[in-house]
């Protein structure tokens, strides 16, 4: 996928067109917006189902105790906390988020959860980590990738932050697999969603914005591809309800 920014100096912003410079504050603001309500809102658009889906995603990661992992767009750290389980206590997480609300939000939960030792927090963009070559035994992003401007070079920065063998994992929105689905998962989107984000965070363009996204993000066999065009090497997928999130996984050969 030849991203329109290189031709135009634009950028999807859900499903409007924006300065490529402009989407890295206007998705700040988002974040910024509804981390007090972050949680809140994913069990009530999932339904809870959100907690299925991370934990499938981080129980079949490549992790062992004592790897050092890198969890990007880590947010309130739900994924940081199952990874933690995973590496033990010798191993260490690093919860990156580039936004300071979200990563405040995330080390809030994790100290009240008495989760301390092993964990770091840095505030990082996915496209330049601040990370040297061959860092990480594991790099996650979950239902983060969508939001970053260039997903080419945040692709290519999980590479290179990679151990030689190391895994890089993607949970994200995909596109639903059943045709007879769809149009309840639009209305899902387009209508219920925005209500929620009225009713519970006071902020309905938000969670417009989030239903737009999902649908801007690039597909299955497209993110794929990105995967290996970054230097992925062994890279696939796995659907998960229908599709509506898949699991992508490449390895730094």
């Amino acid at each position: 996928m030849v991203d329109r920014s290189e031709k135009s100096g634009t950028t999807h912003f859900g499903f409007r067109d924006v300065p490529v410079g402009d989407k890295q504050k206007l998705v700040g603001e988002v974040f910024t917006s509804v981390a007090g309500k972050y949680d809140l809102m994913n069990d009530a658009m999932s339904l809870g189902i959100h907690r299925a889906w991370k934990r499938y995603f981080v129980a079949t990661a490549q992790a062992r105790k004592g790897d050092r992992v890198l969890d990007l767009a880590g947010g309130t750290g739900d994924i940081a906390a199952l990874l933690k389980e995973r590496v033990g206590d010798t191993g260490e997480v690093v919860l990156g988020d580039i936004n300071a609300a979200m990563l405040r939000a995330g080390r809030d939960r994790m100290t009240d959860r008495g989760l301390v030792r092993g964990l770091d927090y840095v505030q990082c963009n996915a496209e330049a980590l601040p990370f040297p070559d061959a860092s990480f035994d594991l790099v996650t992003i979950a239902f983060g990738l969508r939001n970053v401007t260039d997903k080419d070079a945040a692709l290519r920065e999980m590479l290179r932050v990679l151990k030689v063998g190391g895994q890089a994992r993607v949970l994200e929105f995909s596109q639903v697999t059943a045709e007879w689905f769809r149009p309840i998962y639009d209305f899902h989107s387009f209508k219920v969603l925005p209500a929620l984000g009225k009713l519970f965070a006071g902020d309905a363009d938000s969670y417009q914005y989030l239903a737009e996204s999902i649908r801007k993000h690039p597909p299955q066999d497209e993110l794929k591809a990105m995967m290996e065009r970054a230097g992925f090497a062994r890279c696939g997928y796995k659907n998960l309800s229908a599709g509506i999130v898949a699991v992508h996984t490449g390895y730094k050969a």
